[in-house]
């Protein structure tokens, strides 16, 4: 049968009309951004709040194309560096955990029922409030913010793992084993390449956590990092400093988030058909 045609607002915008819609927004707030900086900045040229263009440009230049006079390093990447190491390791260990604990409560009612509980318990539980608790067990040092971002999206992976697996009809399971396959065949070799995409979107969602989990352990005890440098500036009122960590920040973020989602489409295209 053949759609009716959509009139009025319900119809879907041209290719043209959807960039613009979509740049829209970014265009709005920029313009009334630089137009409350440029008041500011002209009834106080001094002012550090609502910091201009060419400043935040300065800013960039000196701690991404400058050698630090103490380090001798350039800190953006320096500090680009080592936070990408603390949440690539945390949530890697966490997907592989998240993978292994998630696919397997799925498939075996005896993992589901001896840990689902203690996972649904250990979900609820605010991972910023051990915070505190880790920092006392691991010391300050890398475990302990690599163990925060491994805790706080560890629980999510799994759930959601569990919960892909636990969908996959019951009938192909019977038909591997009829056929001659072994459990563990069945598991890791039938299931499992059914669940890695979806893996992948599970990691797309838990990024957003990982990246608050990094930013606040990083605000408390670091040496180094993202985070460790936006709250560093803080005290001085580096907003100059602090909008284009933010943003470099939020970049990183759709970058993982582009790639994660190209993989899929790479690796996995007959993904998209069952979804």
């Amino acid at each position: 049968m053949k759609r009716p045609q959509l009139l009025g607002f319900y119809a879907s915008p041209g290719r043209l009309l959807g960039i613009f819609l979509s740049a829209l927004p970014f265009v709005l707030f920029l313009i009334m951004y630089f137009n409350a900086s440029s008041a500011r900045l002209e009834e106080n040229p001094q002012d550090k709040i609502l910091p201009s263009l060419t400043q935040m440009l300065d800013a960039v230049d000196r701690v991404a194309f400058q050698e630090d006079r103490r380090s001798g390093e350039y800190i953006l990447w320096s500090d680009t560096f080592a936070s990408l190491k603390r949440i690539g390791i945390g949530i890697s260990l966490a997907a592989f955990c998240g993978l292994f604990l998630g696919l397997n409560m799925g498939i075996y009612p005896g993992f589901r029922s001896l840990f689902l509980s203690f996972m649904t318990f250990f979900s609820i539980i605010p991972p910023l409030a051990i915070l505190p608790i880790l920092f006392i067990s691991f010391g300050v040092d890398e475990f302990g913010k690599i163990a925060l971002i491994f805790l706080g999206t560890f629980p999510l992976i799994t759930r959601d793992i569990y919960l892909s697996s636990s969908k996959i009809p019951f009938e192909q399971i019977i038909k591997s084993l009829t056929l001659g396959a072994r459990s563990w065949q069945v598991t890791y070799r039938i299931i499992l390449p059914q669940i890695l995409p979806r893996l992948i979107e599970t990691v797309r969602l838990a990024l957003g956590a990982a990246w608050l989990f990094l930013i606040a352990s990083e605000a408390i005890s670091s040496q180094e990092g993202l985070g460790y440098r936006i709250f560093l500036v803080r005290r001085y009122l580096a907003m100059d400093v602090i909008i284009p960590y933010a943003l470099w920040i939020t970049f990183l973020g759709f970058l993982f988030d582009y790639s994660l989602r190209k993989s899929i489409d790479i690796f996995f295209p007959w993904y998209k058909g069952v979804q």
